[in-house]
C-alpha cells in the first residue's frame, strides 16, 4: 500500500487539520468498533495537535459556535491513550512527553468538572523514572497494553486485541521523524530499530538527551491500523526525502533510517509543512 501526503503551508495548518481528523477517526473507531485507541507522540509537531484538538474542542463549546462547521468527537469515555516512546524521567518531569501532552490537551479531557470527562484511567502514560529501572519499566508498559488487549468488549463481544494478541487495537498511531530518521526513540545504529519479540523496550544509550527511555518497538508500531508522520520544519527535509525515497524504492533499512520501516496497516500518511517536504 503506497503512503498518502497531504502538504500544509505551516505548522499550524498541519495541526489543526490532523487534529479534525484524529477526531473523526476516534468517533468511527467508538461508533463501528465500541471504543478507539491512538497512540501519541510528543515534539512541537505531535504536540501541536493535541493543542488544536483542545482549540476544537474549546470553539464547539462556544454559544457562537452554532453557525460554524460541527466538530465530529468521539465519547471520550470509550477511548484510551497511548504513548509510542517516553523520556525515562521522574514523574511531572516537563521533558515528559505525558506532561507535555497534559499541559495541551488532557487536563481538559480529564478534568472530573470539566465538560468532557474522560476517565483518567483511560490516559496510559509509560512509567516514570520512579523506584525502578528502564528494564522493569518497559516490561510494565508491556502488561499493561497485554491487558488491555484483553478486556472484553461488551458491544462487539471479543477482546479488545488487534492483529498481535499483545496489543490492543491501535487506531491510530502519531509519529514524528527526527533530521536523523528515528521515530519514537528507535535511533539509527543503535539496538532499538532492530527489537524483535517484544512490544516495548527499554533505551539506555539514546543519543537525544535524556539518554533512558522507553519505546514501543517497530512491531508494535507496525500493528495499527493507520500510520501518522506529523513533520514539520526545515530540519527534518533531508530526513524525510531519504526516508520517503527508500519507501518508494523497496529500500528501507531499519539501522539506517528507522522511520522507513514503519507502516499502517489501513494507511500510511504523511503529514507535511512546506518546509520538511523540501524539494
Amino acid at each position: 500500500m503506497s503512503d498518502e501526503t497531504r502538504l500544509f503551508p505551516d505548522r499550524e495548518a498541519l495541526c489543526r487539520q490532523a487534529a479534525t481528523e484524529l477526531l473523526e477517526v476516534l468517533a468511527a473507531a467508538v461508533k463501528h468498533r465500541g471504543e478507539a485507541s491512538a497512540v501519541l507522540t510528543g515534539g512541537g509537531t505531535g504536540t501541536g495537535v493535541l493543542t488544536a484538538v483542545a482549540e476544537l474542542l474549546e470553539t464547539a463549546e462556544q454559544p457562537e459556535a452554532a453557525g460554524q462547521a460541527a466538530v465530529t468527537a468521539p465519547d471520550w469515555s470509550r477511548v484510551h491513550l497511548w504513548w509510542g516512546d517516553e523520556r525515562f524521567l521522574p514523574v511531572g518531569d516537563p521533558e515528559r512527553n505525558e506532561v507535555q501532552a497534559h499541559r495541551a490537551l488532557l487536563d481538559r479531557l480529564t478534568d472530573p468538572s470539566g465538560p468532557v470527562r474522560m476517565p483518567a484511567a483511560n490516559v496510559h502514560p509509560m512509567p516514570a523514572a520512579t523506584g525502578c529501572a528502564p528494564g522493569e519499566a518497559a516490561d510494565a508498559y508491556a502488561a499493561e497494553l497485554l491487558s488491555r488487549a484483553r478486556v472484553r468488549n461488551s458491544e462487539t463481544d471479543r477482546d479488545g486485541g488487534g492483529v498481535d494478541r499483545r496489543l490492543p487495537v491501535f487506531d491510530v498511531v502519531l509519529l514524528g521523524v527526527g533530521p536523523d530518521a528515528h521515530v519514537a526513540s528507535l535511533f539509527p545504529g543503535r539496538p532499538g530499530p532492530l527489537a524483535v519479540g517484544a512490544t516495548v523496550i527499554p533505551v539506555t544509550d539514546s543519543p537525544k538527551p535524556p539518554p533512558q527511555r522507553l519505546s514501543l518497538t517497530v512491531e508494535a508500531l507496525n500493528t495499527a491500523e493507520r500510520v501518522w508522520f506529523v513533520v514539520a520544519g526545515t530540519d527534518k527535509a533531508e530526513a524525510v526525502g531519504e526516508v520517503r525515497r527508500a519507501r518508494d524504492h523497496r529500500s528501507t533499512d531499519a539501522a539506517r533510517w528507522p522511520a522507513s520501516v514503519v507502516s499502517g496497516r489501513m494507511a500510511t500518511t504523511w503529514w507535511l509543512d512546506e518546509a520538511a517536504a523540501g524539494n
